[in-house]
């Protein structure tokens, strides 16, 4: 790797860096989320830093391409986050079914207690009237 890639690939991700901590203190990624971001950007630095450390690791892995096994490296990253975003999203599914069953319940309670004060009403009044 080139010294002006390697310093372009630093500055590059004190960008990530300051963007995910911008993102975490205005909330819009909670701290759980945020770590998986985090350790993703120090992998990322590490193997930055330390170029010979990745093509070691990538021709211990059997890899012969060093470009080959960044690659690797990243979709790794992508999947595990995809993996994250995807139970994200089903428990938030599962909490929306089960909400929109509790407004269903409550609902027809309403509806219930309503019922009944009508009749109650209706009563009331008959037995005004009589």
């Amino acid at each position: 790797m080139s010294n002006t890639l390697q310093i372009f690939m630093i500055i590059a991700e004190v960008i990530y860096f300051i963007l995910i901590f911008c993102f975490l203190k205005r909330k819009t990624l909670s701290l759980k989320y945020t770590l998986l971001w985090l350790i993703a950007g120090l992998v990322m630095l590490f193997f930055t830093i330390f170029p010979l450390t990745m093509i070691r690791a990538v021709k211990f892995i059997g890899v012969e391409s060093a470009m080959n096994g960044l690659f690797a490296l990243c979709i790794f990253f992508i999947i595990i986050i995809l993996m994250s975003l995807t139970s994200i999203a089903s428990k938030q599914s599962e909490r929306i079914r089960t909400l929109t069953q509790q407004i269903a319940i409550l609902e027809k309670r309403v509806r219930e207690i309503e019922e009944l004060n009508e009749k109650a009403d209706e009563n009331s009044n008959m037995q005004e009237g009589a």
